[in-house]
């Protein structure tokens, strides 16, 4: 039993030697090959016999095993009928609220606040500003708001003024809902360049993204009775 347990051990080692020398393989070919391809944060196998994903921070490409040949695309297991590089994009890019600096948001309570909603807005967004009158609605919601502001330089000036606004949540309520533009102003902004940095490392591409306590994220805006459906599974989920 003895010899057995040794014999498997240095078939383990060996396996993992192979693998870890492929890998490098890998890595070499590319980096020589595509300069693009020099900061590779890992190489793992597929399910696809032979196909190695390599992961450039979160973007995905594919390879044969000696890195001759790159594919970008998308990996679907047609017996699951699923989208794997979606679902690896997804799980890369999942974003744990319970980890999020709060510190960096504006802070929103309606009624006793008990549902708790974080939401990614631009202040020039159309879609927010509907998704805003519609969360009105609303009640006993925490809403905790990361401005966002990507899509024009005028979106940054805005985002600034509301965030150092001697009331941030009333200058975003009166912008929004009343069209009330907010008064120059000025402060420390890191927290809006966090922000950013924030999306841009969890692919939020657009506003509003919403995500809710069960980590539920939904890109585009909602109407009422979705976002109390949302609300009331994510607060259900989290009861024992």
């Amino acid at each position: 039993m003895k010899i057995i347990s040794v014999l498997l051990a240095a078939a383990a080692l060996t396996l993992g030697l192979s693998a870890h020398a492929q890998e490098g393989a890998i890595r070499k070919t590319l980096a020589e090959r595509i300069p693009q391809l020099t900061q590779i944060d890992e190489v793992r196998s597929t399910p696809m016999q032979g196909l190695y994903e390599v992961r450039v921070g979160t973007d995905l490409f594919y390879t044969d095993a000696t890195g001759h040949f790159l594919i970008q695309g998308e990996l679907i297991d047609t017996e699951a009928r699923r989208n794997l590089t979606e679902d690896r994009i997804n799980a890369l890019t999942a974003l744990d609220v319970k980890t999020l600096s709060l510190d960096d948001a504006i802070t929103i309570v309606r009624g006793k606040g008990e549902r708790k909603l974080v939401v990614f807005e631009d202040p020039n967004c159309g879609y927010c500003k509907r998704f805003e009158k519609d969360m009105q609605k609303v009640d006993n919601v925490t809403v905790h708001l990361f401005l966002y502001p990507i899509l024009s330089p005028d979106s940054a000036e805005k985002s600034r003024n509301i965030w150092c606004a001697k009331d941030p949540a009333a200058a975003w309520s009166d912008l929004m809902l009343r069209d009330k533009v907010p008064a120059a102003a000025s402060c420390d902004i890191a927290a809006l360049k966090r922000n950013l940095a924030l999306g841009r490392k969890h692919k939020i591409t657009g506003t509003p993204t919403l995500i809710f306590a069960d980590n539920t994220r939904v890109p585009g805006a909602l109407g009422t009775s979705d976002i109390e459906q949302r609300l009331a599974k994510a607060a259900a989920a989290a009861r024992p």
